[in-house]
């Protein structure tokens, strides 16, 4: 993935700007649906016990790789393959003070049962860090057309990158161009970016609103929210479990 230590600075960055700590230490993190690892590596680094797992196994080896690399033998970092749809599995984790499923329980096949499933992972007084796809409408409808032609077949993942690249890479490239910031933000690259936009499927996506009235009413309270602006990409939450033992 080319990481660097200024792509792990900002994702440490990310973490202590969003969670409004500027350490881990003696916290139980949880990524759920860790991807590169990039994400438990910086949690590990602020201090957390980090419990990592994705239902790809080339994630899964990703993380692995990651953490051997960083904290070879470390005894608080743990990284298996899992599901966020799997329910026993979940249970058996326990509870964790930070819950972190970035752009992860959209891509399910089943968001809403996600939704359901991450909340019983979350501790009393927690924090449930999450980034869900905006809902556009129309153009919403489309990019899941685009993304599950792109996941049928090799021939078309082609077409549709060439298609598309244009619109995503050169676009936010030139966005980022003229504002000063050619690193996309969380510490990804460009590219990888609009790979993981065009493959991420299964696709669901919910308005703000939607998102924000479902775990309000299961006692989490909005600490903050980043929208997309009603444009396309993830909006960002990070709610707090308001709920004794």
């Amino acid at each position: 993935m080319g990481l660097t230590d200024d792509k792990i600075d900002s994702a440490v960055c990310s973490l202590k700007e969003n969670l409004k700590l500027d350490s881990l230490q003696g916290k139980r993190f949880l990524d759920a649906g860790s991807g590169s690892g990039l994400f438990s590596l910086a949690a590990r680094r602020l201090g957390a016990t980090v419990h990592s797992f994705d239902y790809d196994p080339q994630s899964v080896a990703c993380t692995r790789q990651l953490k051997e690399r960083y904290f070879s033998g470390d005894l608080d970092w743990t990284v298996e393959e899992g599901s966020v749809l799997d329910e026993p599995y979940l249970a058996r984790l326990g509870k964790f003070d930070v819950v972190y499923s970035w752009g992860v329980l959209h891509h399910t096949g089943n968001m809403h049962q996600a939704f359901a499933n991450v909340i019983e992972t979350v501790a009393p007084h927690g924090r449930l860090f999450i980034a869900i796809y905006n809902d556009q409408g129309w153009l919403s409808r489309y990019w899941f057309f685009v993304k599950r032609s792109y996941n049928k077949n090799k021939a078309n993942k082609l077409v549709l990158t060439m298609a598309h690249a244009p619109y995503i890479f050169v676009g936010r490239f030139l966005a980022r161009l003229l504002t000063g910031r050619l690193q996309v933000e969380r510490g990804m690259s460009l590219w990888t970016d609009m790979i993981d936009w065009l493959g991420g499927y299964p696709f669901e996506y919910a308005k703000p609103e939607e998102v924000f009235q479902y775990f309000r009413s299961r006692e989490f309270t909005l600490e903050r929210l980043k929208t997309c602006g009603g444009k396309g990409g993830c909006n960002e939450f990070v709610f707090l479990l308001d709920r004794d033992e």
